[in-house]
């Protein structure tokens, strides 16, 4: 029965987004398909509760590159790239900031947790030209499965699979599967597994 009317939940959602879904693919032909996610996921984004859930989900799950039906993405979360991925039963805390990642399932991102499009998104090696102007490099940010990453962490670098990341840290460089990270910039402080860290 929960199933069911889960289903029938994301169905109405999904009819409900239509306009929401219009708006987004003529503004995308204008401006852009990045330009107009921004936009329509901050709208979405005022919704409270579990009906904003449930349009968050069926309006994701036809923009991103891939959105599982499973995903939650609470109140106050912005999307920017168009070519994000998320999938099956990833939790994604209320206003959180994704660039280009791909959240691999079971991943729990707490809220707070800003996920730019790795460490490069602005140019800025000439001083004599605004930083907006310089172009940057954008890269894709891969969290692996069953990965936390805790309250207002910022993360510009792959994070391995099982892995903690602590609140507040800031991850600049690769972390491998199954450890325990914090820090600003993060280090890893132990692993999750029992075997020891190399001195």
């Amino acid at each position: 029965m929960r199933r069911v009317l889960k289903a029938s939940a994301f169905w109405m959602a999904s009819a409900a987004v239509v306009p929401a879904l219009l708006s987004y693919r003529t503004r995308a032909a204008v401006l852009g398909r990045d330009r107009a996610l921004e936009g329509s996921t901050q709208a979405l984004a005022l919704v409270p509760g579990l009906v904003g859930q449930f349009l968050r989900r069926a309006f994701l799950t036809r923009v991103l590159a891939f959105c599982d039906r499973t995903v939650t993405v609470e109140f106050g979360t912005v999307f920017s790239r168009a070519d994000a991925r998320l999938d099956e039963h990833v939790y994604i805390g209320p206003r959180c900031h994704l660039g280009l990642v791909h959240l691999e399932r079971d991943v729990l991102l707490a809220a707070g947790v800003h996920v730019p499009s790795g460490p490069d998104t602005h140019g800025f090696s000439d001083p004599a030209i605004p930083i907006r102007e310089q172009p940057g490099s954008p890269r894709l940010v891969r969290i692996g499965a069953g990965a936390w990453i805790g309250s207002a962490a910022v993360v510009m670098a792959d994070v391995g699979a099982g892995s903690v990341v602590g609140a507040g840290a800031v991850v600049t460089r690769p972390l491998p599967a199954c450890v325990l990270a914090a820090g600003v910039p993060a280090k890893i402080l132990r692993r999750r597994d029992g075997v020891q860290r190399p001195a």
